[in-house]
């Protein structure tokens, strides 16, 4: 390890932690994964609704015209059109070649490879109705639904450690997964008549995931929102170009199709084949229930993730005179599986297993900011201040314990206190603070185009979750569940 030239004193640190093992936290819900398909059971479908145009077989490598959409990336699209990053490059030299996110509607020549079997190019909904993000704002989920006469309206159940309203069950899925209430609420509807029926159509459930012990209608709404969460952030990525739908066959989403949308054919695909699929995710599917509740919201123009973003400066979660553990590389940000968006850092300690951090080992503010969010779900952290967790830079911590927790409204300075690494909030069986990022409500992925960088580290992959790199320089620091040497970090390494 010759990238380390103060190994000796990181195995100093390492006698601190000879009884230290920390599992990195496993976020509430359990979701498949998405994962691309062989392709050895291509299929067509059958469509019983109305056509929509297809697309014309293109040439290899012929160039087709795009607008960029909202969160666009250059890898990402390279994955959809079944091409390179350098075609693309090539292709639009005006794009500066250390870009990160694509202005929205931004015209782009992209170099095609046609794959068989595209489905349909009908857009759902835009991306800003399926975040909880700047359109949420001033939509009141409980006096909606005591307006409708459906089910949901005296619904309750016992969620996040208390009872709640049907509504309060809604907002609750909604501000842990960051997935706008409308789109819950209309898939309630859609699925389960919450908004119509005098009763659920079934006892058990209700959304049709079959899974031991989950299946009252909240834990149902938790497994459909991480399953949304997967689909939406793995055609972000361009981790997600194809799937199978319950028979088995292959689903590519049309490569001009946004992240939303296909986050609903991924999430239909789960449940349906044929038919059933196709109209539920074509105009006469979940988008009409959404429009007859919540109007057309393609009406709205709202831009999410605007063109060439920028993190603004971080620090590291803790105080810089310290030296702390990398124990979780990129991993979800809340579920499983996809956005991979929250890192894990853990304290210095001769203890093992859950434990309140020592009084000196507290997670730092990582920029100046306003807290708007604190409770055992986590502490979120707002950067511009405006009192709103749906706009602008948020970052948010989990696992920190409700002892001298920062309080909702507090007003942060870099470094300042945020609370204690404990196991509270999710699973964890070792003590540690997670932190990950938000932009208008939309999980920012730990490495991309917006990798996580703090006090100048950069964050990497790893070979699956959990795994991965912190990088500075020629220093490289292993993410690592056994919080050793390898895994230390200083606050103030230059």
């Amino acid at each position: 390890m010759n990238n380390f030239p103060k190994i000796k004193q990181r195995l100093l640190h390492a006698l601190l932690v000879t009884t230290l093992f920390l599992s990195a936290c496993d976020l509430e819900a359990s979701a498949e994964k998405p994962v691309s398909t062989p392709t050895s059971n291509i299929a067509p479908y059958s469509f019983a609704a109305t056509p929509l145009p297809t697309r014309p077989t293109y040439k290899p490598g012929e160039l087709v015209d795009y607008n960029a959409q909202n969160g666009d990336t250059i890898p990402a699209l390279a994955a959809r059109f079944n091409t390179t990053v350098e075609e693309i490059f090539q292709a639009n030299p005006q794009i500066p070649r250390e870009a990160t996110t694509m202005p929205p509607g931004m015209p782009m020549k992209i170099p095609i490879y046609f794959l068989a079997l595209w489905s349909s190019p009908f857009q759902i909904i835009p991306d800003h109705a399926f975040v909880n993000g700047p359109t949420v704002t001033g939509f009141n989920t409980s006096a909606f639904v005591a307006t409708q006469p459906g089910w949901l309206k005296d619904y309750r159940v016992y969620a996040g450690g208390e009872w709640r309203s049907g509504a309060e069950m809604v907002d609750y899925v909604s501000i842990n997964y960051s997935i706008n209430p409308r789109l819950l609420l209309a898939i309630l509807e859609y699925q389960g008549g919450a908004l119509t029926a005098a009763e659920p159509p079934v006892k058990k459930n209700l959304l049709g995931f079959t899974r031991r012990y989950w299946e009252n209608p909240y834990l149902q709404l938790v497994i459909a929102a991480n399953t949304l969460n997967n689909g939406y952030y793995g055609w972000r990525t361009g981790d997600l170009i194809e799937f199978e739908d319950t028979n088995e066959i292959i689903i590519r989403p049309d490569p001009w199709q946004n992240a939303a949308s296909v986050s609903i054919q991924y999430y239909y695909s789960r449940l349906f084949d044929g038919e059933k699929y196709a109209v539920a995710v074509g105009p006469q599917g979940l988008f009409l229930t959404f429009e007859k509740y919540f109007g057309n919201p393609w009406q709205d123009s709202m831009i999410i993730i605007p063109g060439s973003l920028q993190q603004p400066q971080l620090q590291l979660p803790f105080p810089s005179d310290q030296t702390w553990y990398y124990t979780g590389g990129p991993h979800t940000g809340w579920g499983t599986g996809e956005p991979l968006a929250g890192v894990d850092f853990a304290p210095p300690s001769d203890k093992s297993g859950c434990f309140i951090a020592d009084d000196k080992n507290f997670s730092t503010a990582m920029a100046d900011g306003l807290v708007v969010r604190s409770s055992i779900e986590g502490v979120v952290l707002d950067l511009d201040k405006d009192g709103n967790e749906r706009t602008g830079w948020v970052i948010f911590y989990l696992h920190l314990s409700s002892k001298e927790r920062a309080p909702l409204g507090a007003e942060l300075k870099t470094g300042d206190k945020v609370g204690y690494p404990s196991c509270e909030g999710g699973r964890a069986t070792g003590s540690h603070v997670h932190i990950a990022r938000k932009y208008n409500g939309e999980w920012i992925m730990a490495d991309g185009v917006l990798p996580f960088v703090m006090n100048g580290w950069v964050t990497h992959n790893g070979a699956r979750e959990y795994l991965g790199t912190l990088t500075k320089g020629p220093s490289i620091v292993t993410a690592c569940e056994c919080g050793d040497a390898f895994t230390a970090i200083s606050g103030s390494f230059p």
